[in-house]
């Protein structure tokens, strides 16, 4: 199902999606990040309630609504007539690397509230490792969009 309504504004709608998704992805490039530097400091201490400020508000007021952002013109996109080949093999392959960035998102929100909470389980280690999905994730979506390897 597509809407030709959309097609004078598909340049509009989509500038609004990359800007959405470049926001999107600097928190879920920098939350993490955070963890990383969270696990260094004593819970309880100063420097602890000062990170589970940045990362709440780096949560909300950026992150969730760049994520609602990005889908919404993503949505929008897909339903403008000729933006997707639903037989194409770069589709199926962008889509499950979009679904993996919604699902690391939801573990960064879990993750943020764990340390709110002060019940952080993960040593600085595995969110350094953690740091790393988003940027994988990324270079698959960006190549099977602009490559459109098959």
């Amino acid at each position: 199902m597509t809407f030709d309504a959309l097609l004078p504004w598909v340049r509009w709608i989509l500038a609004f999606h990359v800007m959405s998704v470049m926001a999107w992805m600097a928190g879920l490039f920098y939350l993490p990040r955070l963890f990383v530097y969270h696990c260094q400091v004593q819970i309880g201490s100063e420097e602890s309630e000062r990170f589970k400020i940045m990362e709440r508000r780096l949560l909300r007021a950026i992150m969730n609504p760049a994520m609602f952002a990005s889908l919404l013109f993503g949505v929008l996109l897909v339903l403008t007539p000729g933006s997707v080949d639903w037989q194409a093999g770069w589709w199926h392959s962008k889509l499950t690397a979009v679904i993996g960035m919604f699902a690391f998102h939801g573990f960064c929100s879990r993750w943020r509230r764990e340390f709110a909470e002060d019940r952080n389980q993960h040593a600085e280690r595995f969110y350094r490792m953690a740091n790393e999905v988003p940027t994988v994730l990324m270079m698959i979506i960006v190549i099977m969009v602009i490559v459109r390897p098959f």
